[in-house]
């Protein structure tokens, strides 16, 4: 089996980027980091891809045109089999989105298609979910689309809601889940073969 490759785009402190990171050297995910790219120079996940000796691309993202060019290198220099948002804090431009389909997974800490779109990030997702009464939430990892948070669903993970439950306790819940279903993901969609059929992707 030919051991493929994984980009990943990060802006902050780099434990999802750690975690995959992990995995691959462990040998629980067959595929090796090709880069791990970045708005921003100094954030954690940089600092964590240049102690491991992963390469490192500095995402510009001042104007539209240069933003685009700065991206499109991840696949003309890199040839990722796909890439993975882990905590990118930019909207991709809808032009490299359209152009790489399907090659590009994010994460979502929600059952989408609740509970995501625009403001939904952070404890704003677990206060919504709390408020709404749901007694259940979880995280989605769906492949991504030129809508926020709108693309085909890949997988999903469950947690409940506690009737004490805090923002701040569901979103521990959620990142204890969030990291195993975004490794055993990227390994499905590496090697396992599916199709997409309007929102739903569906393994073979």
């Amino acid at each position: 089996m030919q051991r493929k490759t994984v980009a990943i785009l990060a802006s902050g402190t780099g434990t999802t980027f750690q975690s995959i990171l992990d995995s691959s050297r462990r040998g629980d995910l067959i595929a090796d980091i090709a880069v791990l790219a970045s708005d921003r120079k100094d954030c954690g996940a940089v600092l964590r891809a240049e102690s491991a000796a992963i390469p490192v691309l500095h995402l510009l993202t001042k104007h539209q045109d240069e933003a685009i060019r700065s991206l499109e290198r991840i696949f003309s220099e890199y040839s990722p089999d796909i890439a993975v948002l882990a905590g990118y804090n930019r909207i991709l431009p809808a032009e490299f989105v359209e152009r790489h389909r399907e090659r590009i997974i994010n994460t979502h800490p929600a059952l989408l298609p609740c509970f995501g779109g625009k403001g939904m990030y952070g404890l704003n997702v677990h206060r919504a979910v709390i408020v709404s009464g749901a007694k259940f939430s979880g995280c989605t990892v769906h492949f991504v689309d030129t809508g926020v948070d709108t693309g085909p669903i890949i997988a999903q993970a469950i947690v409940q809601v506690s009737d004490n439950d805090t923002p701040e306790s569901l979103s521990e819940k959620v990142k204890a889940i969030e990291k195993p279903l975004l490794i055993s993901t990227i390994s499905r969609l590496l090697y396992d073969p599916y199709r997409i059929e309007g929102k739903r992707v569906m393994f073979t």
